[in-house]
């Protein structure tokens, strides 16, 4: 079960690739960013821009990071300016680092309680259970977005979190 170890490791995992897309991408055009490539969120931009949202989402529920307004159809409309953009999710990704490298133990016990728009419902589940949940959302995602970076003729590093560089 998750812990500290997993978060640290996660959450580095996590910047490696959202930096590998981020380079990718910005060797694209912007129509390309915003072709409808039939994927759940429809685009690179549009899937990219759901999953900083529901990082932001997700730590504003974890750590009291800022929340973000508006619920999953208004994720995708986030990206307005891609230079803020990507330095708004380098941003990000060094503050999931910064609180994994100081979680505590106790964190991981117990539950989380709040209100889930999706669901229209309160909702209370294990930490453990959302922290793996938090990070297995943006690796599916990104999956994703990989998989139409590269059909748009991106180059992408790799994606083996065993080879994930040390630093």
């Amino acid at each position: 079960m998750p812990n500290q170890d997993y978060v640290k490791l996660m959450s580095r995992y996590n910047r490696w690739q959202n930096e590998s897309h981020l380079t990718a991408a910005s060797g694209l055009a912007q129509e390309e960013l915003k072709k409808n490539r039939h994927a759940f969120f429809d685009s690179i931009e549009g899937t990219l821009s759901h999953l900083l949202w529901a990082d932001r989402l997700w730590m504003s529920r974890f750590a009291n990071f800022d929340s973000i307004d508006g619920g999953i159809p208004d994720s995708t409309k986030l990206i307005k300016n891609w230079e803020n953009y990507c330095q708004e999710r380098r941003g990000l990704d060094q503050k999931i680092i910064q609180w994994a490298d100081h979680v505590e133990k106790d964190w991981f016990s117990g539950e989380l309680k709040w209100f889930s728009g999706a669901l229209g419902r309160d909702v209370t589940k294990s930490k453990k259970i959302l922290i793996v949940h938090f990070f297995n959302h943006q690796t599916h995602h990104r999956g994703q977005i990989h998989a139409m970076l590269t059909a748009a003729g991106a180059k992408l590093s790799d994606t083996d979190i065993a080879f994930m560089p040390d630093a």
